[in-house]
């Protein structure tokens, strides 16, 4: 049992990188929609994407605060057999999606550091730096969560300070010709090409969606039934703010959104506040995408204790550190299968993370509704207003969205010769197999 509890800034900070970091990552929806496009969609989406899924880890995690939090949700509510695919779904996404944070530390740092290259091939200077971010996260999560929390906390300042400078001196220019500047950009229209479309709704979701993986420590946040209801509240209003004004600040500075791409914020900053500013979005940059390989590989290590506890997994990984509590088997598990795939390109990476995570949340949503029904006395300290008609609008939304942008995609490049959709059916398809071979096994065990 972990010694350490997560407090309500830690787990605010905590969500906030595991969900955001900042708005690095956005230079493909403003490049796919161009600013008003951009404004449009980070606009909306917290509305049918980001809100209904924070609800829901409120009212859930307010009423079942354990270790392994969705999975334990959906096996209740669903059975054991869809909160087994569930966990795979997750387990599967969070490697994909840990990968990123690398690759993303270092074309940063290669903004400050040219010699470094944005590559990280194998052998190449970028490859070894993304393998030493690997390892100093790995020891970060290994201190404890509380380390996680406080480390957070810092990391957030360090993050969003050059962006409320860059909103600030934006605010300042408004007078002297920035004002005419923001409407012409938000008034050119936005590319008419379809696949900019489909990447950049998948971007944006990628940057809004993560809300209920900080479920899966729940067992170690201070008084969870009050926390995670305000953690939920406080982490949406600063994820949509760190968004939407620092594109509206960029949109003051003239540059065309068509030219945009990954790094652009710097140039962003520089034609705002010049090279200081310009460096320290690098630095943030570089900081950022480390806090969120933190957070995002605290939440992934408790899941395997979860599965393990309940016999899908071997037993040792439950093991944890005596001096802090950390599952350190689930961690260096984790930083190693980050490892292996470190690299793979961006673009593809995040279309089959958020396909591969719609799937997961809608067998989440769905325990929603099928708790509320089953369960009507089970105690909810935070409940999602209207009684189960709430309930349905909040699940019924995101999923909606996972249709459409599903059906945007259909044509996106995947691998192996499949499109991402069809890569991530596959992958998803390997949930069963597990469920099947692992099956007996955890059976002789508790028999």
């Amino acid at each position: 049992m972990s010694k350490q509890r997560l407090t309500l800034s830690g787990l605010v900070a905590a969500t906030f990188f595991i969900v955001s970091g900042g708005p690095y990552g956005l230079e493909e929806v403003v490049s796919g929609r161009g600013y008003a496009g951009a404004v449009f969609l980070l606009v909306v989406l917290p509305l049918v994407w980001s809100l209904p899924v924070a609800l829901a880890v409120g009212e859930l995690a307010s009423a079942i605060p354990v270790t392994g939090g969705y999975f334990v949700w959906v096996r209740r509510a669903l059975g054991p057999f869809w909160g087994l695919q569930a966990a795979w779904l997750f387990l599967s996404v969070t490697i994909f999606d840990l990968a990123i944070y690398p690759a993303m530390f270092v074309a940063y740092s290669s903004r400050l550091w040219p010699r470094l290259g944005a590559a990280v091939d194998v052998g190449t200077p970028g490859w070894a730096v993304a393998l030493a971010m690997i390892a100093a996260g790995t020891a970060w999560n290994l201190r404890g969560i509380r380390a996680i929390g406080r480390g957070s906390e810092l990391l957030a300042v360090l993050v969003l300070a050059p962006f409320v400078a860059m909103v600030a001196m934006a605010a300042l220019a408004l007078p002297s010709g920035g004002l005419g500047r923001l409407a012409a950009a938000l008034a050119e229209p936005p590319p008419p090409d379809s696949s900019g479309l489909a990447t950049a709704m998948l971007v944006a979701m990628w940057n809004y969606m993560g809300w209920d993986n900080t479920s899966t420590f729940a067992g170690e946040v201070e008084a969870p039934q009050r926390s995670y209801p305000r953690a939920m509240a406080l982490s949406l209003v600063l994820v949509c703010a760190s968004y939407l004004l620092p594109v509206l600040a960029a949109a003051t500075t003239g540059m065309p959104a068509s030219s945009w791409t990954p790094g652009s914020w710097v140039d962003a900053a520089e034609g705002i506040g010049g090279r200081f500013l310009a460096a320290s979005v690098v630095v943030g940059g570089a900081a950022g995408v480390a806090a969120m390989f933190g957070a995002i590989l605290n939440y992934w290590s408790r899941l395997p204790v979860a599965l393990a506890e309940d016999g899908w997994m071997p037993p040792r990984f439950p093991r944890r550190s005596a001096a802090t509590g950390s599952p350190t088997v689930a961690i260096v598990l984790g930083a190693m299968f980050c490892a292996a795939v470190v690299g793979l390109g961006l673009r593809r990476l995040v279309e089959i993370d958020v396909l591969l995570y719609g799937a997961a949340l809608t067998l989440e949503l769905a325990s929603l509704v099928v708790l509320r029904v089953r369960e009507p006395r089970l105690s909810r300290p935070f409940r999602i207003p209207g009684r189960l008609a709430g309930a349905l609008l909040a699940a019924s939304l995101p999923v909606a969205l996972l249709c459409l942008a599903g059906w945007q995609s259909r044509d996106e490049p995947g691998a192996l010769g499949l499109s991402a959709p069809g890569l991530a059916a596959l992958i998803a398809a390997l949930g069963p197999v597990w469920y099947a071979a692992r099956s007996p096994i955890r059976s002789r065990r508790r028999t």
